[in-house]
């Protein structure tokens, strides 16, 4: 309990200490202290509260299966808490998307240069610089 403890304490002095320092520029020494002290409490429970939340969301999943007392099954548990596992390498739905090979691959692996289509306008090039000529005096 005391190890655990101390890193709420430190939390807590760190806060103490910060609010106290940016606090006395502008205060009495008394108004100072009382706000240090209200941050130290605050620190305390935020960091308590942060440790709470870690402890959840990356207990082992031995310790969450002994804490649910219910007879659920272990579909229902899916997702109850934080699973940092990845899939097995021997999904082979995964593995034959990994390995795609492209479908138009070329013969003989040979280098082809993109070729996109060109753009063609349908718009007589006289009324095309008159638009422009119309922009650029603007």
């Amino acid at each position: 309990m005391i190890g655990k403890l101390r890193y709420n304490l430190w939390a807590g002095a760190a806060g103490f200490i910060f609010t106290f320092l940016f606090s006395i520029r502008n205060n009495l020494w008394l108004t100072s202290l009382n706000r240090a002290i209200i941050a130290f409490a605050a620190w305390f429970l935020l960091a308590y509260l942060l440790r709470w939340v870690f402890t959840l969301a990356f207990a082992p999943a031995d310790l969450s299966a002994k804490q649910n007392v219910t007879d659920a099954g272990p579909e229902e548990q899916v997702g109850a808490r934080f699973d940092m596992t990845t899939p097995s390498q021997d999904d082979e739905e995964l593995m034959n998307l990994l390995k795609q090979e492209p479908e138009n691959k070329p013969e003989g692996g040979a280098f082809v240069p993109l070729d996109p289509p060109k753009l063609v306008s349908n718009k007589n090039p006289e009324e095309l610089a008159k638009a422009v000529r119309h922009l650029t005096e603007k």
